[in-house]
């Protein structure tokens, strides 16, 4: 194996090791120690890699905000109206979080701020704004029942999956999270949608 395909997959590997300690422990409870056990590589190879754990921490939070950002691009760039998109990322969200467990380990880093950055919006206020906007859009294309409020959904949706995340995580390390965020757009979206996009299309919800 080359030399840099050899770094790249030691590199990985330890990210690998130090999600699945992140994910089981939170940032505070995770040691280098349990993270080089659980990797079975040397402090050397660690420290060429990372120069702390809260480099290894920023490392995780960095890349799950890539890969939202990826999808949202994706999802974006789709034949579809503003809530089959917000709906389909709802969906994939939580698919890709009962599978990838670096994913989790960067949305707990970055939700619970437990590696501190100053100034940077918490992630939930900022997945608030972005959500809202796809919900002014969703009413502004007649997706939505007269009345109803972008911002209060947004907020509604956020706190609900927020809470579903917790408890999946803590119960069934995020397996049943998919169909947790299910039921909750099934039953906060079905009180808001209109009827026309109801039939409009394929049932998501």
């Amino acid at each position: 194996m080359p030399q840099q395909d050899r770094a790249h997959a030691t590199r990985e590997a330890i990210l690998r090791a130090a999600a699945e300690e992140f994910d089981r422990l939170g940032y505070e409870r995770t040691s280098l120690k349990g993270v080089l056990g659980h990797s079975g590589l040397t402090k050397g190879a660690f420290y060429f890699h990372f120069a702390s754990k809260e480099a290894l921490a920023a490392a995780l939070v960095s890349g799950q905000d890539d890969l939202w950002a990826r999808m949202r691009e994706d999802w974006d760039g789709r034949a579809l109206d503003p809530l089959r998109r917000l709906v389909g990322m709802f969906h994939e969200a939580a698919e890709r979080m009962a599978a990838d467990v670096t994913l989790r380990a960067g949305v707990r880093l970055a939700a619970d701020r437990e590696v501190g950055y100053p100034g940077l919006p918490s992630a939930h206020l900022e997945w608030e704004k972005i959500i809202e906007a796809y919900l002014v859009d969703a009413r502004d294309a007649g997706n939505l029942r007269d009345g109803a409020d972008p911002a209060a959904l947004a907020r509604t949706l956020c706190a609900a999956t927020l809470g579903a995340r917790f408890i999946s995580s803590a119960t069934t390390r995020c397996a049943d999270f998919p169909a947790r965020t299910r039921e909750i757009l099934r039953y906060v979206l079905s009180s808001v949608i209109s009827d026309d996009w109801l039939l409009a299309g394929p049932e998501v919800l």
